[in-house]
C-alpha cells in the first residue's frame, strides 16, 4: 500500500501531536505566514537560511490553494472528529463551518453504505495505510451526493495516526450517469430478451407446427405411395428442418427458463451442448429459490457464453459448471482447464463484453481469471436482493 504521511516529532511539536482544537487549527493553516515569518527572522540570522524557509511556506500555501479551488479537503483527529474543512467542503455539505466542527463524519453519513464498508476504512487508515474510494454523502437540505475520496493518515514517532487529511472530488453527475446508462442497459436486455422470446415462440409454435403437419401428410402420402422413394427423403429432411428450428428456438430463448427457472435450464443446456460439441459438463447446482427473470437471464446467458467460449477456444473435454446460493448471493462458477489467454494482451471480445454488462445490468460482479496453458475460470455473483 501506498506509504502514509509520517511527521516526526523534530517536525511537529508534541502538543500538535495530541491534536489541535478545531478552532485553532482552522485558523492555524495558512493563516499566519507573516507573523511566523517574522517570529523566524528574529531567531534566524542567516539571510539565505530565511528565504528558503519563505519559499517554502509560499510553496505550501500555493498548494494549499490549489487544493482549495479543487478539492473539498477535511482534516479529523485520531478519533474521526473534524478539525478543519474547507469552503467547497461548507459549500457540497450546506452546513456552516461552526456545524462540522467538532463533529464527525457521521453527520453526513448518507445510510447508502453499510457498516462493513466504514469497517473496512477504518482498519485501512487505522493500520496508517491510505484509503481510496467511493463515497455517498448527504447534505443538510437531504440531497446525496457522490465523492470520490482519498484519506491519508498522519503518523506519530510511533508511527500511530494521530490526524487524517480527506481530499475529495465531486463524482455525483458521473453516477448519475452510470446508474442512467445501467438503467439503459437493463431495458435494452429487456427488450433484447421479449424479441428472442417471441422469435422463439414463432419458430417452435409457427414453423415448428408447419413442419409437423407437413410430417403427417408426407407420411400420409409414403403409406399411399411405397413406390416413390423420394418421399423418404424429403421426410428426413424436413424431419432435419423441424430439429435445426427447435435447436434455434431453444438457442433464442429456451421456454424451461420462463417456466421452470434457471437450473433447469442450465441442465437442459448442459446435456444438448455435451451431445453437440462432446464437452462433458460436471454440474453443480445448489439454487433452491427464484431469482426474478432478469437476474436469472443473466445467470443463464453468462453461463451459455462462457460454455460456448470453452468449446470454441479451450480445446477441452471436460469443463465445471457451479451455482452455489448463500444468505445474500448467487455465486456462479464456470472452468476450464485448457488452452487459456493472456487478458493483458487484449483478448476481451464481444462475449466478455456481453458477459460483463449482464453482470452490470443485475448489479453483479464479473470476474475472469485466465493464464495460458492453465485454463480459465469465470466468476459471476448476482445479489439475491436489488
Amino acid at each position: 500500500m501506498t506509504e502514509p504521511y509520517r511527521t516526526g516529532a523534530r517536525d511537529l511539536p508534541a502538543s500538535d501531536n495530541a491534536g489541535a482544537s478545531a478552532g485553532n487549527l482552522h485558523s492555524a493553516i495558512g493563516a499566519d505566514v507573516e507573523g511566523l515569518l517574522a517570529s523566524l527572522s528574529e531567531q534566524i540570522g542567516d539571510a539565505g537560511l530565511l528565504e528558503r524557509a519563505r519559499q517554502s511556506l509560499k510553496q505550501l500555501l500555493d498548494v494549499k490553494f490549489a487544493l482549495d479551488e479543487s478539492s473539498i479537503i477535511a482534516i479529523t483527529d485520531a478519533k474521526g472528529k473534524i478539525q478543519y474543512v474547507n469552503d467547497k467542503f461548507c459549500e457540497i455539505s450546506k452546513y456552516a463551518r461552526e456545524e462540522l466542527l467538532g463533529r464527525d463524519h457521521r453527520i453526513i453519513n448518507s445510510g447508502y453504505h453499510g457498516k462493513e464498508f466504514f469497517r473496512d476504512l477504518w482498519r485501512t487508515i487505522g493500520s496508517g495505510s491510505v484509503w481510496r474510494g467511493e463515497v455517498c454523502n448527504r447534505a443538510k437540505d437531504g440531497s446525496f451526493y457522490w465523492v470520490h475520496t482519498t484519506i491519508v493518515p498522519f503518523l506519530d514517532d510511533k508511527r500511530r495516526p494521530y490526524q487524517y487529511l480527506a481530499i475529495r472530488t465531486e463524482v455525483t453527475a458521473r453516477k448519475q450517469a452510470e446508474r442512467e446508462l445501467k438503467e439503459m442497459m437493463v431495458k435494452v436486455m429487456e427488450i433484447q430478451e421479449e424479441e428472442r422470446r417471441r422469435i422463439s415462440r414463432e419458430l417452435h409454435d409457427g414453423v415448428g407446427q408447419s413442419l409437423f403437419s407437413l410430417l403427417i401428410r408426407l407420411d400420409r402420402l409414403m403409406a399411399e405411395h411405397e413406390e416413390l422413394p423420394e418421399l423418404k427423403t424429403l421426410r428426413a429432411d424436413v424431419s432435419a428442418m423441424m430439429e435445426d428450428v427447435r435447436g434455434m428456438a431453444w438457442e433464442l430463448r429456451p421456454s424451461v427458463l420462463d417456466d421452470l427457472g434457471v437450473v433447469p435450464a442450465i441442465r437442459t443446456y448442459a446435456d444438448n451442448y455435451a451431445e453437440h460439441f462432446g464437452i462433458r459438463i460436471k454440474l453443480s447446482l445448489e439454487l433452491k429459490s427464484r431469482l426474478g427473470p432478469l437476474k436469472e437471464t443473466a445467470v443463464y446467458r453468462v453461463i451459455q457464453e462462457a460454455l460456448t467460449n470453452i468449446a470454441k477456444y479451450a480445446n477441452v473435454i471436460e469443463a465445471e459448471v457451479g451455482v452455489l446460493e448463500t444468505e445474500t448471493e448467487v455465486l456462479v462458477r464456470v472452468a476450464d482447464r485448457g488452452a487459456g489467454f493472456d487478458r493483458t494482451r487484449g483478448g476481451d471480445g464481444v462475449g466478455l463484453f456481453s458477459m460483463e454488462e449482464r453482470a452490470n445490468s443485475v448489479g453483479g460482479r464479473l470476474e475472469i481469471v485466465s493464464a495460458i496453458g492453465e485454463g480459465t475460470e469465470v466468476l459471476l455473483t448476482v445479489p439475491k436482493r436489488d
